[in-house]
């Protein structure tokens, strides 16, 4: 079988690629997803979120001992279903900010500046709030205004305001700075995924053809360049070509694994874990990059969380609310409201994000609380810290070895820390005061720095948005140019959050949307 472009992974950006390549009817597209079809309604639900990053989509990876936190593991969600993280995260749109996208042009990526990039991101949007020159109206991504924050989020914005932060009108503007309501990748109360959004729509096109439950073991290449892609399917090998260009979007944790399969890396490690090497490609699975989330959990005092509808009686009501009218606890993300603020004195833009949590024990690894509870999730935006993905060994179904290295720059840890201790004081302000029985965790106990550090240790949690293990850019660590292209393989490109310089300072969904538009009309450009 030979097709003009392969997609490797039907993620984010691979469900935008096979969708934009495949509106020219004269080219032929072939998407191999390793995971199923987002038939399940929990992916379709907003509030499915709660069940996704407890193993619901996942590949059910996790890290290697983290040695600067007391070597405690992470659990890693990364998807394996089609539509990748924007099936199974929590819908919040963000962009980061102007500063993100233009310091990426000032290391050698031209055409990468914020200014550069905002057509993708409004051609992207169906925003149903917002049509200016940051926002767009009739693509193919809903982009929402919440539908089911609770009472205590108005409260929570209060208490950030009464904290000296502004309110912010749109978090996802050119420099988003304070508090205020996120806005949601849904569409009608419904989750917008990139395979709904931007796939669905295409896949009646007899151009493209999209094959699930396939895992690619290696990208073939010939005389230096890339010509097909071999994967097992129902547990037969098999082999397709491309006349034009393969293209990897597996995420910051696949498409290095399937490069370093292939034989494209560090020669000794690529070595070392069996393969025989194609291409010394040095960059390849290094600069990992992650936001590491810490929280403080809050008990309430009263039903003011979405909490109780864990109970089997309560969240058989909610979906029945929810089929009948679209509205209640199914229809909200659970994470509604938040906040871009700076903790680091010298920061040129925000560098810290919050999430409010409208329950406690939302994501896996984190306290469920008896009574009602309340989670505000902090983050550090500009970590300095780098990591690697790399080869377990050369059987393709292992894990990766996953290290983000957290807290390697001692710089991280003191911004994570202030970032904790600031919204310890923000759930502390009095506009939450009716709502709020107690700090349950750290507690009250926690007061000194070594306290808060064994907490952290303790609860810390990825943010979900992995990046930078295909480095864009024209120095001799990237992997890729800043057209995506694979540097010393032809007809290979890399199209996903693995070719961020340096991570964006929010989530990633958005960009990572963003970046499969550009890919996009730079193939078409190309071919023209």
């Amino acid at each position: 079988m030979t097709y003009d472009y392969i997609i490797v992974g039907g993620g984010s950006a691979g469900c935008v690629l096979a969708a934009r390549l495949s509106e020219s009817s004269d080219i032929k597209v072939l998407l191999l997803e390793a995971g199923g079809r987002d038939n399940n309604f929990l992916y379709h639900w907003p509030a499915g979120f709660a069940k996704m990053t407890k193993g619901i989509g996942s590949w059910g990876y996790s890290t290697v001992p983290q040695r600067h936190m007391k070597d405690r593991v992470l659990w890693y969600t990364q998807a394996k279903v089609i539509g990748g993280g924007s099936t199974i995260n929590a819908q919040i749109y963000t962009r980061g900010n102007r500063l993100d996208y233009d310091t990426w042009a000032q290391m050698g990526c031209a055409g990468w500046d914020y200014d550069s990039l905002l057509p993708y991101f409004r051609k992207a949007e169906d925003n149903d709030t917002f049509d200016n020159e940051f926002h767009g109206k009739g693509g193919p991504l809903g982009v929402s205004r919440p539908r089911a924050a609770l009472p205590i989020c108005d409260a929570f914005i209060a208490a950030a305001q009464e904290f000296g932060m502004p309110y912010c009108n749109d978090l996802a503007g050119p420099l988003p700075r304070g508090v205020g309501f996120y806005q949601l990748t849904q569409r009608h109360a419904r989750r917008s995924s990139a395979a709904v959004a931007y796939l669905a729509p295409a896949m009646s096109r007899s151009n493209l053809t999209v094959k699930f439950n396939c895992q690619t073991l290696r990208i073939i290449v010939e005389n230096g360049r890339a010509v097909g892609v071999e994967y097992a399917e129902g547990g037969s090998l098999q082999k397709v070509f491309s006349e034009r260009s393969v293209i990897v979007s597996s995420g910051t944790i696949g498409s290095p694994k399937v490069l370093l399969l292939s034989g494209i890396g560090p020669a000794d490690h690529v070595r070392t874990a069996g393969i025989n090497p194609v291409l010394d490609l040095s960059g390849v699975g290094s600069n990992l990059q992650d936001h590491l989330d810490l929280c403080v959990i809050s008990e309430c005092t009263g039903d003011h969380s979405y909490d109780k509808y864990g109970k089997p009686w309560w969240a058989a009501f909610a979906g029945l609310q929810y089929l009948i009218s679209k509205t209640g606890p199914v229809a909200s993300s659970l994470f509604e409201t938040g906040a871009f603020w700076s903790v680091d004195e010298g920061a040129e833009a925000s560098d810290t994000q919050f999430h409010f949590g409208q329950g406690s024990g939302i994501e896996k690894g984190i306290t469920k609380l008896s009574n009602s509870g309340v989670t505000l999730n902090i983050a550090y935006m500009r970590p300095r810290s780098r990591g690697t993905v790399r080869l377990k060994n050369s059987d393709p179904t292992s894990h990766p070895l996953i290290d983000p290295n957290y807290w390697a720059d001692p710089h991280d840890m003191e911004m994570s820390l202030r970032g904790l201790k600031l919204a310890r004081d923000i759930m502390r302000q009095p506009a939450l005061a009716r709502f709020i029985a107690k700090e349950a965790l750290p507690g009250a106990d926690a007061t000194t720095d070594q306290e808060l550090f064994e907490y952290a240790c303790s609860m810390a949690k990825t943010q979900h948005h992995p990046a930078g293990t295909c480095k864009m850019g024209m120095t001799d660590d990237c992997v890729v140019t800043p057209d995506l292209k694979v540097r010393g393989i032809a007809g290979l490109r890399v199209a996903d959050c693995s070719i961020m310089p340096n991570v964006v300072s929010s989530n990633t969904n958005a960009a990572a949307i963003m970046i499969a538009e550009k890919a996009a009309a730079m193939i078409k450009a190309e071919r023209a």
